[in-house]
């Protein structure tokens, strides 16, 4: 399989994964929901693992891809407070868990670059 069909599969599996893990284990999400958005935390991380599920099953088929894939970037710009508040809150629990929400935030923007690099190579309605 050519490495440009790879990619879009490559990213739906990181969704579904993602999305599957949302739903998992939802508490881990839960403490990284801003507390500025309405409803409950739960609520928030169980649509964003839905997102993420639909993202992935848009991603996988050609038809649907390129819209898929600039809904994903599009995700990923949204989901980016949600980064920034994890980073803050974890500020004092161990390094390594430091590391891991201050690792996140910069690891956006490479993952928008893939969903808008994907979306360049899809052929709309193909």
């Amino acid at each position: 399989m050519p490495r440009s069909e790879r990619s879009p599969l490559l990213l739906a599996g990181l969704l579904a994964t993602a999305g599957v893990a949302h739903f998992a284990s939802p508490r881990q999400f839960d403490a990284t929901i801003p507390r500025a958005l309405p409803g409950s935390p739960r609520t928030w991380t169980y649509a964003s693992g839905a997102a993420e599920l639909a993202l992935a099953a848009g991603l996988a088929l050609p038809r649907t891809r390129k819209a898929a894939t600039l809904a994903t970037a599009a995700f990923f710009v949204g989901v980016f407070p949600a980064n920034v508040q994890m980073a803050a809150d974890w500020r004092h629990p161990p390094a390594r868990q430091q590391a891991a929400a201050i690792g996140r935030l910069p690891l956006q923007l490479p993952l928008v670059l893939w969903a808008r690099g994907v979306a360049k190579g899809a052929k709309a309605g193909s």
